[in-house]
């Protein structure tokens, strides 16, 4: 991933920035995740939580360690290499005061199946940075018709693309 490279999470608008742009196109690497990934503060819970998106898409372990609550952080590995994600839709985002919630969808494949996650988590403001505590999650298998759009993304019709 170059900075120049449409940002994996999807965002049109800055995390560093508090206005929202009137430009729809996809921000790249380079002004939406990366500076969060180089240590720069998240803005907001759900800045957080699409830098981490971003971090699973490219296998970021350490990032995504460190964004990680210390109550709630796991010892081991986070990334599955087999695992690829495809796409990512906020649902919802609210703050209130140090704490916070993003309910978002994501879609991946992993060890060949097409699945879907459904999550609401949950964000703690500690020592100026924003980090993950935890989550309520539902896993689902995608079973996309054969004539639906590809899940990944590409525009084509599932039977022509990744079927």
């Amino acid at each position: 991933m170059t900075p120049d490279s449409p940002c994996p999470c999807g965002s049109s608008q800055g995390h560093g920035s508090s206005h929202r742009s009137f430009d729809s196109a996809v921000l790249d690497y380079g002004h939406c995740c990366q500076p969060l990934h180089l240590g720069q503060p998240a803005a907001s819970a759900e800045a957080l939580m699409r830098s981490r998106y971003c971090a699973y898409v490219l296998g970021l372990e350490a990032y995504l360690l460190e964004s990680w609550h210390p109550e709630t952080r796991p010892v081991g590995p986070v990334c599955d290499a087999s695992t690829r994600w495809y796409g990512l839709k906020i649902e919802s985002s609210e703050e209130q005061g140090e704490s916070g919630t993003v309910c978002f969808r994501a879609t991946f494949r992993a060890h060949g199946r097409w699945q879907t996650l459904h999550e609401c988590s949950h964000f703690v403001k500690q020592d100026d940075h924003w980090r993950y505590h935890d989550g309520e999650a539902d896993w689902q298998q995608l079973q996309p018709g054969r004539n639906d759009p590809c899940p990944c993304g590409s525009g084509e019709k599932f039977k022509k693309c990744c079927a």
